[in-house]
């Protein structure tokens, strides 16, 4: 009778580790924000104070800027996996003036996988224990002066 209470703890504990963790990542889009934008209107100073500091900039034109946000989930230890992801790009024109506003969501995430989780290296491919024990019986084997010193030091003059 003891063990049906402590079992249905160990029970409640283990499936507790099959909830799904959400989590949201980035900027938070505010449509209201996002719809008063207007092209061939507002400059950089205006976007930046309707919607904040961007994500990131271009490199290297500074013409764009990205709002990037995106939610996860996963289950317990596994890896987390994307479930929606929205990319805002505002370009800029020289001057400083929106060209355009679009949004982009996850055709633009890119998986990449290593080469079976390891990086190819060039040179040699010996083993660990080719590595650890590779010098055995080259150490000390070398040709030296009679009575094993330097000369000058501990051999005859």
């Amino acid at each position: 009778m003891r063990t049906a209470p402590l079992l249905l703890i160990v029970l409640a504990i283990a499936a507790s580790g099959c909830t799904r963790i959400k989590q949201n990542q980035g900027y938070l889009v505010d449509e209201t924000l996002l719809t008063s934008i207007q092209p061939g209107v507002d400059n950089r100073d205006s976007v930046e104070k309707t919607l904040g500091r961007p994500s990131f900039a271009a490199q290297f034109d500074a013409g764009e800027w990205y709002y990037v946000s995106r939610n996860t989930g996963q289950y317990g230890f596994a890896q987390a996996k994307v479930l929606s992801q929205s990319i805002l790009i505002v370009s800029f024109d020289k001057g400083g003036t929106v060209t355009k506003v679009e949004r982009r969501g996850m055709e633009k995430i890119a998986r990449i996988d290593p080469e079976k989780d390891k990086t190819p290296t060039l040179g040699r491919k010996d083993s660990f224990f080719h590595d650890l024990f590779g010098n055995i019986g080259a150490v000390g084997a070398g040709s030296g002066p009679i009575g094993g010193g330097a000369p000058g030091r501990d051999g005859p003059r």
